[in-house]
């Protein structure tokens, strides 16, 4: 049964850093994409950015957050990770983690239909 388990969320004041973690479980943490989408009360869920298993440095992010989160890995733990830095008051949401099959097209992706597992969520929060 595959797992994905976040952890690390919380408040932080704006302009400051939060890192989530994701840990995996129950799959081969080989040839999946790895991602964190967020969704903030009333929207819709978002993709924020992608990770090859077999390859951290292919990555992928989402225009809002580009320059701002870095998605890595720790392939030993079975673990991804989003340090979300300079974060904003729009960054409030529930965010997740999902795994999917790496795809012909690869894991430059952060569409929710390449996704099939997925965790349950850990809320961010934004002071001011």
């Amino acid at each position: 049964q595959v797992q994905l388990v976040e952890s690390g969320g919380g408040s932080v004041q704006a302009g400051g850093s939060l890192r989530l973690s994701c840990e995996v479980s129950g799959v081969t943490y080989s040839r999946i994409c790895l991602a964190w989408f967020r969704q903030a009360a009333g929207k819709e869920r978002e993709g924020v950015a992608s990770i090859d298993s077999d390859d951290g440095g292919i990555t992928f992010y989402d225009e809002d957050v580009k320059g701002r989160f870095t998605i890595s890995q720790d392939v030993a733990k079975n673990t991804v990770y989003l340090q979300m830095n300079s974060v904003k008051a729009e960054d409030i949401a529930m965010y997740y983690c999902a795994a999917g099959i790496r795809g012909w097209w690869g894991c430059m992706t952060i569409s929710r239909n390449d996704y099939k597992y997925w965790g349950q969520g850990t809320q961010v929060t934004v002071s001011s």
